[in-house]
């Protein structure tokens, strides 16, 4: 068996690794997006950071419901491909054989999934805050 079969084999093939990984990014990225107008604000003036150019931030007001459907769309087929999907045996000494790949995917699916709550949910905590 060669290099490439070992490292093709099993759970996390190339193809599913780079489907984790976008489906990861682009939940982030919409979570990220989701959140500019309204929690990126508040954290900058609870850490002291302030201007006039925050007020800016909540012009993206009017796209958040896009954003958050777009990123919970990425995150559900994040959560999809890795939880979910049928799991094949891994060759041992493969790339899948190794946690440490998927521990950084679930990780990042959880924090966008935390972000995009905290986005959606603004309008209940952020008062009292201020």
């Amino acid at each position: 068996m060669s290099y490439n079969d070992v490292e093709t084999t099993g759970l996390n093939t190339p193809t599913e690794k780079r489907k984790q990984t976008l489906f990861a990014t682009g939940g982030v990225i919409g979570a990220v997006l989701a959140s500019t107008c309204c929690i990126a604000p508040l954290l900058l003036l609870t850490l002291g950071i302030s201007g006039a150019w925050i007020g800016t931030l909540t012009a993206f007001e009017p796209y958040k419901p896009y954003f958050a459907a777009v990123a919970v769309i990425f995150i559900g087929l994040g959560f999809r491909q890795v939880y979910f999907k049928a799991k094949p045996a891994c060759v041992d000494g493969s790339y899948c054989a190794r946690p440490e790949s998927s521990l950084i995917i679930k990780t990042v699916l959880w924090l966008a999934t935390l972000l995009v709550a905290l986005a959606l949910t603004i309008n209940w905590w952020a008062p009292l805050f201020y």
